[in-house]
């Protein structure tokens, strides 16, 4: 399934994206998201606040989305 999440980074700047599930490109629509995601692409990240661990892939939505959550402010996941 393709989401669509809309948030905020720290500084307020907007973005949207779409997440791809394509290990090369993550996630689509903000140049500055998707160098977010791919940053952190390969390093454990949390998937809930007090959840378990996983190693962020690109494959991966569900550490895509608990990257974005973790680093910005996300206000909608749409599917």
């Amino acid at each position: 399934m393709t989401y669509t999440v809309t948030g905020r980074f720290t500084d307020g700047s907007a973005y949207q994206v779409q997440v791809t599930r394509d290990a090369d490109r993550p996630v689509v629509g903000s140049t500055r998201a998707a160098a977010l995601v791919e940053l952190h692409v390969g390093e454990p990240i949390r998937l809930t606040q007090t959840g378990p661990m996983k190693m962020a892939t690109g494959q991966d939505e569900e550490t895509v989305l608990a990257v974005l959550d973790r680093y910005t402010n996300v206000v909608s996941v749409l599917p």
